[in-house]
This record gives C-alpha cells, sequence and structure tokens, in this order.
C-alpha cells in the first residue's frame, strides 16, 4: 500500500508548487500511471515519496508499507553487470531473465553497466530490481529505450505482477493495454495551480470523456455569457429610451419626468442585479492542452532526390552487430528502424547523421537520444534559439515559462529538452530529419500533435523508434538484424 497525505512539494528556485495538499492512496496491488505534460513533476513526485528531490521543499506525510524498488527514468551503476547482479538470487527469477532477454553468463560479466544501450540498462536495472522482491513499484519510464518484443513483456508484467505500482510513462499503447489508474498531473493559469485528476477509465476514454466535459462547460460558460450580453443590451435600450425621455420631460412636464425618475431607478437596480449575476457564471474550461507545433509546409523533398545510398557494417565497441546492410532512401517520406536493444540503430543513425550533415542540397536535423550530443546544457532555450526572432513566441505555444526560457537547459526535464531540440528543427528549416526515438519524453497528450507534425512534413524522415502507433505513420519499417536491414513484419501494412 501507498499512501499520500496532504503531500505538498514546492520548488525551491522558483517558488511554485508541484503539488499541493495531495491525498492519494494506493491500494496492495493496485498499478497507477502519472500522465501529464513535460516538467509537471512527474519524476519529481516520485523522487519526493522516496525523500531524494532536495531541490524542492517537501511537507505532509508518505506511507509505504514494505520494501519499495525504484527505477529511474535515466538507470545508472557505477560497476560491471557482475557487481550490479551481486549476490541476488538469480535462479529464482529464470523465467525473468528470459522474457528481458538476458543472457545468464551475462549477469557475471566484467562489462561496464555504463557501456550498455538504452534499452539494455533498462532491461538489466529492472532485472536486478525485481530480484530485490519489492512490494511497491515505482518506476520512472520504465518502458523507455525497451524493444517492442521487451515492451510487451513488460505490458503484461504490469498486468500481472502482485506490487503496488506507481509508474510515469509516456507510452500510449502500453498505458492502453495495462489500464491502470490515471493520476493526471496539470499546471494551470500558467503553471500556477496544480491539479491531479484520478480517474479509472482507460486512457482513451479518459482523453475523450475530459474533452467531452471541456466542450460543455465551454458551451454553457459562452452561452450564459450570450444571453447575458443579449440581456445588457436590451437594457441599455430601455435606460437610454428612459432617460432620454426624461430629460425632455424636464423642461415641458416636471410631474411626467418625476415619473420617469422614478422609472430609471427601477431599471438601474435591475441593471445592478444582471451585473451581479456574473459572479455565479460558470468559468471556461482551464486545463493544459497538447503543445502547438508544425514543420513550414513550404518544405518539400522532389520525389526522386536522392537521399542516400549506403552499405556498410555497423559496430559499436568493437563489436559487430551487424556485418552487412545496405539502404536506399529517396525523396520525400518516413522511413523507420526496429530493433532489439544493443541491435546498433543508434550507432547506425549516427552514422547516417555523418554522412549527411555537410551535405549542401539539404538540410539536416538530428536528435539522438542524449540531448547532449547537440544541446548545450549550460545554455539556456532563449541563448540556443536566439538566432529565430519567434523563438519565444514559440517556445510559449509549447507551454514554457518565461523563466523556463532563460535557466539553463540542464535544470529542464527530459521532456523540455526534447521540445527545444524539436523546434530547433522546426525553425532551422532542416528538409530531412534524423530522430532517435523522438516521441520517448513527449507526453501522451503531445505524441498526437508530434505524430501528424511528421507525417505532414515534406520531407525525408529516417526514425528509429519503438513507439508502435508512431511506426504505424511510417511507409516503411526494417529491422535492423545481424543479418542486415530487414522488412519488419509487424508495421508491414503501416
Amino acid at each position: 500500500m501507498l499512501e499520500l497525505r496532504n503531500l505538498t512539494i514546492q520548488l525551491d528556485r522558483e517558488d511554485r508548487y508541484l503539488v499541493k495538499d495531495l491525498t492519494l492512496s494506493l491500494a496492495a496491488g493496485e498499478k497507477a500511471v502519472l500522465m501529464g505534460e513535460e516538467g509537471n513533476g512527474k519524476s519529481t513526485l516520485l523522487k519526493a515519496i522516496l525523500h531524494q528531490a532536495d531541490w524542492c521543499t517537501v511537507t505532509g506525510e508518505i506511507r509505504l508499507d514494505g520494501p519499495v524498488g525504484c527505477l529511474s527514468q535515466f538507470p545508472s551503476f557505477d560497476g560491471t553487470l557482475a557487481a550490479l547482479s551481486g549476490s541476488l538470487p538469480v535462479w529464482d527469477h529464470v523465467e525473468v531473465l528470459a522474457s528481458l532477454g538476458i543472457e545468464y553468463d551475462s549477469l557475471f560479466s566484467t562489462q561496464l553497466f555504463s557501456t550498455l544501450s538504452g534499452g539494455e540498462k533498462v532491461r538489466y536495472f529492472l532485472l536486478s530490481l525485481l530480484m530485490q522482491d519489492p512490494d511497491i513499484l515505482l518506476l520512472d519510464e520504465p518502458g523507455n529505450d525497451l524493444d517492442i518484443d521487451t515492451l510487451e513483456w513488460l505490458e503484461q508484467f504490469l498486468v500481472l505482477c502482485p506490487q503496488t505500482v506507481l509508474f510515469v510513462s509516456h507510452d500510449e499503447t502500453l498505458v492502453e493495454r495495462v489500464h491502470p489508474t490515471i493520476l493526471h498531473l496539470e499546471q494551470l493559469h500558467r503553471k500556477s495551480i496544480p491539479h491531479l485528476t484520478r480517474s479509472s477509465l482507460s486512457w482513451p476514454d479518459y482523453i475523450r470523456q475530459r474533452q467531452q466535459s471541456m466542450d460543455h462547460q465551454d458551451q454553457v460558460a459562452a452561452g450564459q455569457r450570450r444571453d447575458h450580453e443579449a440581456k445588457m443590451a436590451r437594457w441599455r435600450r430601455i435606460h437610454d429610451a428612459i432617460e432620454h425621455r426624461q430629460n425632455t420631460a424636464t423642461r415641458q412636464d416636471p410631474r411626467k419626468a418625476a415619473a420617469l425618475k422614478r422609472k430609471l431607478k427601477s431599471v438601474n437596480a435591475a441593471g445592478r442585479r444582471y451585473e451581479k449575476e456574473r459572479a455565479s457564471f460558470q468559468d471556461f474550461s482551464d486545463s493544459e492542452e497538447a503543445i502547438l507545433t508544425h514543420f513550414d509546409p513550404a518544405i518539400q523533398v522532389p520525389a526522386r532526390k536522392i537521399i542516400l545510398e549506403w552499405e556498410g557494417s555497423v559496430t559499436a565497441a568493437g563489436h559487430v552487430l551487424c556485418r552487412q546492410a545496405a539502404l536506399s532512401v529517396r525523396g520525400p517520406g518516413i522511413l523507420g528502424i526496429t530493433g532489439r536493444n544493443g541491435a546498433g540503430k543508434s550507432t547506425l543513425l549516427r552514422t547516417l547523421h555523418a554522412l549527411l550533415k555537410d551535405r549542401a542540397d539539404l538540410k539536416t536535423g538530428y536528435m539522438p537520444q542524449n540531448y547532449a550530443e547537440v544541446l548545450d546544457l549550460s545554455m539556456s532555450a532563449a541563448g540556443f534559439l536566439k538566432d529565430w526572432p519567434e523563438a519565444r513566441t514559440r517556445l510559449g505555444s509549447m507551454r514554457f515559462t518565461s523563466r523556463e526560457m532563460e535557466v539553463p537547459m540542464g535544470e529542464l526535464s527530459g521532456g523540455q529538452q526534447a521540445k527545444i531540440l524539436f523546434l530547433s528543427m522546426v525553425l532551422a528549416g532542416c528538409d530531412v530529419l534524423l530522430l532517435d526515438e523522438p516521441t520517448r519524453n513527449f507526453s501522451p497528450l503531445s505524441t498526437p500533435v508530434i505524430r501528424e507534425a511528421l507525417r505532414a512534413f515534406g520531407g525525408r524522415i529516417i526514425l528509429v523508434s519503438h513507439d508502435r502507433k508512431l511506426l504505424q505513420i511510417c511507409d516503411e519499417v526494417l529491422e535492423l538484424t545481424p543479418a542486415g536491414l530487414l522488412p519488419d513484419a509487424r508495421f508491414e501494412s503501416a
């Protein structure tokens, strides 16, 4: 069981509340997912529950019944795989070992944990976590970087495991299949008021009901204001007519003028009552909406233009992952690349970027998994995007506050850094995009907007992804295997 009472989390650096007087209880075995826009404090809330959010002031009561296992958003371990496993009871978790695709012998390897791919880090760390047999699991983006087969295992694990699980996820497919309790964390009124909504609906139904509720509230609010304006317009006509008659009668018929004065007094009283009605009006809906962004529709790559012709091997850390692969890409469209964790997908994309980045006839944008490869995290978003006068307006449409535009990007969440990188490619007018897990840090409210922006893009996109909804918009999906780049049968109808 996990219980929070009157929990308040306030950011020390900007005097902003992430949650305020939050009371929440998860029963034994209950699964709940924290959803919300980038930078709203989902990861911080998990850290606060573990008393690890030292950049915040945390008050309230936190109750955890039983040992807790925690998977951070970016798992790290300073040591070898053998040291990570240590003396943990591997044989009690053979099925999990097999399901995660981890070789038994690798648990005794001297390979450094830091040399693993992003997905491999998640799998090894998750195995280490489960071998400790916790009663409560706090998981921050457990599906990040996992290959599709492992994602499907994770979905089944979350459905069937006996632990109480509170997790953060941006994977719409995973959330739909697990069907956890939804905890939607929002920052309303320009990030000045935190709000949490709890729902037992499925994610699609929750979004649908939420939109219907907002639409109904807005219709009622607009209707009240229309009716009020019509009522006030009638009142003004009557008031002005009586006032005019009174002014005329004052000179000609004082007795009639006195009667009109009494009538005007009554009309003015009615006007004051009408104005007081405003206090009871329904407010317009105040909720976070999806980010607003799009590429310039003028970007159009000719259908016959050769983007790249490449043949070669994929090698990482001295290991040959694929001996011979070939790729021929022409014209506009979206090519998706999948593959098992550690197959070399990020290495391949990095190789393609090296080939394309200096082409004079193309403007190539690159979004790696590790944003620090292209972002100077000591700079602010405004500084990084200083070459574009409209950058601040566009950052505002992506839900950045003025302060968030000015602080070092290293202080921002991974999702906010992803927004900045994505926006830089939009503003630069890139006609070729190389994207490594582009939606991994975007919220489920933002990812449909990102998908639509990429679908409408008139240039060429080559992306690596395990996001099943994103892969469905690709014109072609290839799987990187030791034998080469082969059609991925799971997306042949994409």
